[in-house]
């Protein structure tokens, strides 16, 4: 019942809230930063998941725990990390863009990733027999449909929804964390015998992917602000619907998501702290011309 039917209940009503922040602007923004937007791309949907592959190889995680930090790396990022790039003064434009974008490709690369790391694996016969278009389906069901449907009710009534929209989002950070603790509490057995084995995993693929996406955003000469966007993106996931999805399959699946959430808040939220004096613009000098001084 919480797997089935309260967790896809609980991710729709966080992807129409996430809908309900953006505008058409969002996509368009695509193309005002182009280089920004393709660096963290590229970052989302396929490093991110090679990193979570070569981790669980690394940590010799057990077939379907590897299947679930692959997920998890696949997933796209969140209004979290939309949250986390704010505080931290970075470009938010850039990542709600990325989330946006990363939100909608999500539905192609889930399928695709897992279907691979199911091969690359060998989960098991009984991941085989999984129909992944059904999950293709099921995943735009309670992602894209609701986010679009956010978005048509932004563009149908902006100045009630901005009115609405603050006491909305701060609701649906909420209802991310009960979906956690929800998924915790369904599989509690199974998360504490296998947390010791998933939390090194889980914590080296969030300091990897931060790092390695903030190093490669600053080669390629972008702004502070624009690297701790990408960078965020990819530490802070949306790891409900990595934990949605996973219940539509094998509940074992959520477990690394699960432990990985537990994580990101924290990694993040110091990486956040961290760049906000950096990425504050400088106090003015004052001098004698100037007045107010």
């Amino acid at each position: 019942m919480v797997t089935s039917v309260v967790l896809p209940l609980a991710l729709a009503i966080i992807m129409f809230t996430l809908g309900l922040g953006l505008r058409v602007d969002d996509f368009k923004r695509i193309f005002v930063y182009p280089r920004g937007v393709s660096i963290g791309m590229v970052n989302l949907v396929l490093v991110s998941p090679l990193l979570a592959f070569g981790i669980a190889e690394l940590f010799s995680l057990d077939p379907l725990l590897a299947m679930g930090l692959v997920l998890l790396g696949a997933s796209p990022g969140g209004t979290l990390a939309n949250m986390f790039t704010h505080l931290a003064k970075g470009e938010t434009a850039l990542s709600i863009s990325m989330t946006a974008l990363s939100s909608v490709v999500a539905v192609v690369t889930i399928p695709l990733v897992l279907d691979l790391a199911n091969r690359h694996f060998g989960a098991g016969n009984s991941l085989d027999d999984v129909n992944m278009w059904s999950v293709v389906l099921r995943t735009f069901l309670i992602t894209i449909l609701p986010l679009s449907l956010g978005l048509w009710v932004r563009g149908r009534s902006p100045e009630r929804v901005e009115r609405i929209r603050p006491p909305l989002s701060r609701a649906s950070l909420v209802l991310f964390v009960l979906v956690v603790l929800g998924a915790v509490i369904s599989e509690f057995d199974l998360i504490r015998e296998n947390v010791a084995r998933v939390a090194a995993a889980a914590l080296t693929l969030n300091l990897a992917a931060m790092t390695f996406s903030f190093a490669v955003s600053k080669l390629a000469r972008l702004s502070d602000r624009q690297a701790t966007a990408i960078a965020l993106e990819l530490g802070v996931h949306n790891a409900t619907v990595a934990i949605v999805v996973a219940g539509m399959i094998d509940d074992e699946l959520m477990i690394p998501a699960a432990v990985y959430s537990a994580f990101m808040f924290i990694t993040g939220g110091l990486f956040a702290r961290f760049m906000h004096s950096r990425n504050a613009p400088p106090e003015p000098v004052c001098n004698a011309a100037h007045r107010g001084c």
